[in-house]
């Protein structure tokens, strides 16, 4: 079921949480990102295959590597974000998006917006990191 909303509409505080409304914006969202990092990758992989071609100088071949492995690494942290595209959207679909996995407390329309991804309340997001700081140091 979609609903068609306002290319204008924006989320509010003064609205219900997770309403209908805003159930469609953060999908849309999200397809929109989920889309341009395809076509992304899309774009990578002709620029890799153009440039799969034998440089004769050693500095330019290793260079050439140097970028594609950077582009590589990309392509990889984005296809992650696609995961985790994919993951928000079902949260959509079977109605907890937009509320923490700890706390199950809604997560601000401002983080949300922000980072529509987002599974955590900001208040839990900054105890887990916190937790992972104090384990990084031991």
């Amino acid at each position: 079921m979609t609903i068609e909303i306002d290319s204008e509409y924006r989320p509010s505080e003064d609205e219900p949480f997770m309403n209908d409304g805003q159930r469609e914006y953060f999908r849309n969202k999200l397809l929109v990102w989920k889309e341009g990092i395809l076509e992304e990758s899309k774009e990578t992989l002709t620029n890799l295959q153009e440039d799969s071609q034998n440089h004769p100088d050693f500095a330019d071949r290793a260079s050439s590597e140097t970028d594609r492995s950077i582009e590589l690494r990309a392509r990889d942290r984005q296809r992650k974000l696609i995961s985790k595209i994919d993951d928000a959207l079902e949260r959509i679909a079977d109605g907890s998006y937009g509320y923490c996995e700890e706390t199950g407390e809604p997560i601000s329309l401002r983080r949300l917006e922000a980072r529509p991804i987002a599974t955590l309340s900001i208040e839990a997001q900054e105890a887990h990191e916190r937790r992972e700081k104090v384990y990084r140091d031991d």
